[in-house]
């Protein structure tokens, strides 16, 4: 058993000690009385009885020490400008945008709203919610104005932060008639809409529920307002699940356990100290965003890079030289970011100093082994795959090296994080398996700090969603298929729901995009079950080549096809080989570059797609019907 399995053992078998421990990591105003209440299971609260705040946590406890150093830089290659908070500087645009909220009546339990690109206001916006005790709920800027309206009415803000536009690719999406539009179909509209004018979009502001960020900012000015403590176990954010139908699922978090939780990660699983430099590429719209462009860094003491921009824009090199301009420490991204590299010049990964990165960090959807493959190889760092979800907060599966460095497998998310009792389990059984078999990634409760104490207002909701399927026990189900090797590295094969039935044989679809993605002429791919009247379902691939030329030669996508098909066959068995495989130039992919499987299955199928809100580019499903 090596290091990191000794500590997620003892993080199980000696449960309070354990996080007593870690615990000691954040300031607490009130100390907690007992580690956890697991009374109501699957419903736990952590760290009873103490008191602290997520925004004092973050700014507040560094300004003697770290006042000057970097807080916050925030890049932005669509608008072509630069900004550097220090601490002490963030603690001022806190307390002024904390005075503007509580002048509009905001207060502890309150909602706020905010429906931001990557801006430095947006996290402003998020910290001072923290420090009121409100509660925030950030949309991904541009969602339409229906799914927004379903967020308005379930969180029932009392204010809405916004912008006049975002951008991204240089292509300037405006947000405010959006949100003017969701206002309208709203049930329970806001009181006020605070409105960052970036000078990107015309519009005119409502009278009497409109008001100007920029002119609210210069009234506070200089405003301190103190940092309200609250119960460990009270709620510091709602966060809505993408892609949702019906209902959105309003991820619930706390404050005490979210605190500890990614205290304990900038250290364990990311290596970090404070003064270092934190780069991640996700969105403050997704949850990656949270923990680990707001939250997480800054509750380390470090310096976070927020960037708003594309992985190519002006050039694939775009990532790396942040890296180098900022000597980034840890950096953090997604495989599909990774994958869209792959098609620009190669040369570019060597072009920048990188000495200062200790590690990548990827997560945000399976890493295939190819593609984790040739980023390692491309940059000679360490490549950390880690696999979490929305509703758990931080990684599930990770490499740790905080707490010693271990070999990894491409492909493999390593270990479970100490924290998560993690079981691979037969779904129809509900018995726990064995090295190499295949079942149902499932977390034994309580669930760790961190990770979600409920959906907003629907107690009953995620009892019946997370916690009813496996037949027997009331664990926690990710809905990912998984398996633990001989050498207990996790594999996660792909979602339960798109597993392929075909003729009786269960097959995941990530087996079947690793092994397509292994030829060489391939740079990414998705596979999805369609219907079929013989087999039940059969396996349709589509893949985007490195170079689309290659098939401008007679008979060569034949041939290409035929070759991929071969390649299937010889790693995975005929059983897997898809019924076609063809060729786009992009996929249909979510703005955080989550696949829309669902939506490429209902075109090939002849069914409406549905809600398409969350799309990056409308015209990559077209694609995939005239390739059809």
């Amino acid at each position: 058993m090596n290091a990191v399995q000794a500590f997620h053992r003892r993080s199980i078998q000696d449960r309070d000690q354990f996080w007593r421990e870690q615990a000691t990591a954040i300031h607490w105003h009130v100390p907690f009385s007992t580690v956890v209440d697991e009374s109501k299971l699957p419903f736990a609260k952590w760290f009873v009885g103490g008191q602290t705040n997520l925004c004092f946590n973050a700014v507040d406890r560094w300004l003697d020490s770290r006042g000057d150093q970097a807080a916050l830089i925030w890049v932005s290659t669509e608008v072509d400008q630069e900004q550097t908070y220090t601490y002490r500087q963030l603690y001022q645009e806190v307390n002024a945008v904390a005075a503007m909220l509580k002048a509009q009546g905001v207060g502890q339990g309150d909602r706020v709203l905010i429906y931001m690109p990557m801006v430095p206001e947006a996290v402003f916006a998020m910290l001072a919610c923290a420090r009121l005790g409100a509660i925030h709920s950030v949309v991904f800027g541009g969602f339409a104005s229906v799914n927004l309206a379903q967020r308005i009415d379930d969180a029932q803000p009392k204010v809405i932060v916004c912008a006049d536009a975002g951008a991204r690719g240089g292509k300037v999406t405006p947000y405010k008639p959006l949100l003017d539009k969701a206002i309208s179909l709203c049930t329970a509209p806001p009181e006020k809409v605070i409105v960052v004018d970036r000078g990107l979009f015309a519009f005119e502001p409502v009278a009497g529920r409109d008001l100007e960020y920029a002119s609210l900012r210069k009234q506070f000015d200089g405003v301190e307002i103190p940092a309200v403590w609250l119960d460990s176990s009270a709620p510091s954010y709602v966060l809505y699940t993408s892609g949702t139908t019906g209902k959105p699922k309003g991820v619930q978090r706390d404050v005490g356990g979210y605190a500890v939780a990614l205290a304990s990660s900038i250290k364990h699983i990311f290596n970090g100290k404070p003064g270092d430099t934190f780069l991640c590429t996700s969105d403050i719209g997704w949850v990656v965003g949270h923990s680990y462009i707001v939250y997480g860094p800054l509750i380390g003491g470090q310096t976070t890079i927020l960037y708003e921009g594309t992985p190519v824009r002006p050039d694939g090199g775009i990532l790396w030289s942040l890296v180098e301009r900022f000597k980034v420490d840890t950096m953090f991204s997604a495989p599909t970011a990774i994958r869209v590299l792959k098609k620009q010049d190669p040369g570019l990964l060597k072009k920048y100093d990188l000495s200062s990165l200790r590690a990548l960090y990827m997560a945000g959807e399976p890493l295939d082994e190819p593609t984790a493959q040739w980023i390692s190889e491309g940059l000679g760092k360490p490549i950390i795959d880690n696999y979490w979800q929305t509703e758990t907060g931080w990684p599930i599966l990770a490499g740790q090296p905080g707490i010693e460095n271990v070999p990894t497998k491409f492909g493999s998310p390593s270990f479970p994080v100490y924290g998560f009792d993690v079981r691979v389990i037969d779904e129809q059984t509900g018995e726990d398996l064995g090295p190499n078999q295949k079942g149902v990634v499932a977390i034994v409760p309580p669930l760790p700090p961190g990770a979600m104490t409920t959906i907003w207002g629907d107690d009953a909701r995620f009892v019946e969603t997370y916690f009813s399927s496996i037949p027997g026990r009331q664990v926690y189900s990710t809905f990912d298929w998984g398996l633990v090797d001989e050498e207990d590295y996790w594999f996660i094969l792909g979602r339960t729901d798109d597993v392929i039935n075909v003729a009786g044989h269960r097959l995941g679809t990530r087996e079947i995009e690793e092994s397509i993605n292994s030829h060489s002429a391939v740079a990414e791919s998705a596979v999805v079950g369609i219907a079929d009247q013989l087999k039940g379902q059969v396996a349709v691939g589509f893949a985007v080549l490195k170079d689309p030329s290659v098939l401008d030669a007679a008979g060569a996508t034949q041939k290409l096809e035929a070759e991929i098909m071969k390649v299937v066959d010889e790693q995975l068995g005929p059983v897997a080989r898809p019924a076609r495989v063809r060729f786009v130039t992009t996929l249909p992919k979510t703005r955080s570059g989550k696949v829309l499987r669902r939506a490429i299955v209902a075109v090939c199928e002849g069914r409406d797609p549905g809600d398409l809100t969350t799309i990056e580019d409308p015209t990559a499903l077209e694609q995939i019907k005239d390739s059809l």
